[in-house]
Order: structure tokens, then sequence, then C-alpha cells
């Protein structure tokens, strides 16, 4: 993560700190909420490299130098940081004690100490009273990060302290990009940024074998459905439903379905960009010129109907049976 990065992702939250830091105005506590994935831990990843970075060029972190690669490592004497003891589900009072304790003490190699607490909402509330009575008595020199995906389970008392930093979530074009970068395969970078934008969410699925062959056997589905003259439901009963053997995966699947006729849409809105499935450029032309935007609409319809089915826990199976019979009129109604 550098700062051009985060003004793309978080342009409120890079532009308030860029400015404290340029200003030397950093508040002495910030709150970084939001949703997971949004890029919180680099961000506070990135400021305390930037704060100790011993070649900084234009204002961005070097990544190279010795005190870059300790933060980024976690072993920097004057960056802490505090989360779940493994094996717990608390940040305990015991934590922040060790924490107030060790910033008792003058920094090790500079004038400046940051704390940085992860999961912070899974602080106990003992361990939350502490750490108030530190936010609002700082030692000089001392930046407290916290970093939570629900502010609501803080304590208002330490919500009230801080600077709050709202993180949004990603953008569909913004965790592709993140995808790639990471070396994951174009045509499932962009599946699994426009099914999720939780950027830890949809590098998950691209790690999982599951989706390809899941995106393989929705192919397949379209197929069968619209390109084939074998029928679709012995392919539903005989692999489907063995592939998507969970509600939370026929979801996907659904979703997944549901980015086909999207696809369509957008080919017929002249927006190629968009398109999810864009090694399928030749078969989703061939269906564009069959169906009219009244069926694709339709057709999309169906299948979030569908998918409201299964939230509403009806059996996949019974929910599949129906689905593909509905759809494979959609062509000709």
């Amino acid at each position: 993560m550098d700062w051009q990065t985060l003004s793309k992702q978080q342009k409120r939250a890079a532009r308030v700190l860029r400015h404290a830091v340029d200003r030397h105005e950093l508040a002495h506590a910030y709150l970084l909420e939001g949703p997971e994935g949004t890029g919180k831990r680099q961000t506070a990843m990135l400021l305390a490299r930037t704060l100790f970075c011993e070649n900084p060029r234009d204002g961005e972190p070097c990544g190279n130098c010795r005190n870059c690669r300790r933060i980024a490592s976690g072993n920097h004497p004057d960056v802490i940081w505090i989360r779940p003891a493994e094996n717990t589900t608390t940040i305990r009072k015991e934590q922040v004690a060790y924490l107030i304790k060790e910033f008792a003490y003058r920094a090790v190699e500079s004038a400046r100490k940051i704390f940085i607490v992860e999961e912070a909402e899974k602080m106990t509330v003992q361990a939350e009273n502490s750490l108030l009575k530190f936010i609002e008595e700082p030692h000089p020199g001392t930046l407290a990060l916290l970093i939570t995906d629900h502010l609501h389970q803080l304590l208002d008392t330490i919500i009230s302290r801080c600077q709050v930093l709202t993180f949004v979530p990603l953008s569909e074009q913004a965790v592709e990009e993140k995808l790639v970068q990471e070396n994951e395969p174009l045509y499932l970078a962009k599946l699994a940024a426009a099914l999720t934008n939780d950027y830890e969410e949809a590098a998950e699925l691209c790690k999982d074998e599951w989706i390809a062959k899941a995106r393989s056997q929705v192919l397949q589905l379209i197929k069968r459905l619209y390109m084939s003259s074998e029928p679709v439901l012995p392919l539903i009963y005989e692999q489907f439903t063995l592939n998507f053997d969970s509600n939370q995966r026929m979801a996907f699947g659904l979703d997944m379905l549901l980015l086909w006729f999207r696809d369509i849409l957008s080919l017929s809105l002249d927006r190629q960009e968009a398109v999810v499935y864009n090694d399928q450029l030749d078969m989703l032309g061939q269906l564009q010129l069959r169906f009219s935007e009244t069926q694709v609409v339709r057709a999309m319809s169906l299948i979030l109907n569908a998918r409201k089915r299964l939230d509403a826990h009806v059996n996949g199976l019974s929910v599949m049976e129906g689905l593909v019979i509905k759809l494979g009129g959609t062509c000709t109604t």
C-alpha cells in the first residue's frame, strides 16, 4: 500500500492523514473503522512507515530501509501491535497494561511511539477502560491507531476521544486490480471482485480451487440452457448440486449466473470493459443476438427471486430445478 493507492481506494482517509502528516498536525488517536478488507490495517502500516522511513521519496516511504522492513515484519521497537492473543477471542486488560508500561518509557529510536490495536472491538470492558485513561492523557509523541470492523461495539467514550476515519467498501475495479497485482489470473480476479467487495474474501476465493470449478459449471449450465440440445436437469442433479453443496456456495452459483446476464446487458450498452466473463466474449455475443434486453432483465429477475428463496432456506436443489426450467423458456417468451 502507498499513498497514491490509498487515495484511489479511500479518498477521505488518505486526504486527512496525508494533510496531517505534511503539516505535522497528527491527532493523538485515530479510529479506523469500516468493513473488513477495506485497507484499514494496510493504512496503519503505511502511516507508521511514513513516519519512520529513513529514505522517503516524494512523501512515500521507500519500503526498503531498515525501519520500513522492521515495521512490515512487526519488529520495530517503537511500533507496538496489540491484537487478540492466539486461541483467544478478546484483548485483555493485561495486554493494555503491557502497552501502557511500554509507552511509559522513552521511545527507543526516536521521539515518537505508535501503538496499533487490531480488532479493537474485541477489547474487554476492563481493557477499554484502561486504554481510555491512556488516550485521555497521552504521552508526548504518542500516536494511537485503533482498527475495527464494528464501530458500534466500542465504548462511546473511546470513540469520542479518537478522530474517526470511515473506510468504505472497495470498488469492484479496485478489488480486481489488487488481485491482479497479487498475480491472480485475470478471469478469476474479475469474477471474485464481482462477487464481493471485501478484498480478503475475494483473495480467498481466488485461492480456493472450488471457484474455478464452479465458474466452469456455470458456463456449462448456460451452454446446456441455450446452446445445446442436451437436457439441463441431469447436469443439475449429477454435477451442479454436488459442487454447490451448501447454501453459501449455491448463492455464489446464482450470483455467477446473474453476472452472466449482466454481461449481456453490458455488451448491449457497449460497455465491454464492465464484462466479467471477458474470456467468453464469443458466447456472450451469440446470446446477445438471441436475447432482447427485456428478456435479459426477466432472466435476471428470475435469478434474484431464486436467491431470495435460497436466503429463506428453501432447499438448494429445489431452487435450481425451478430456476432452470424458467430460464429455459426465457429466450422464447
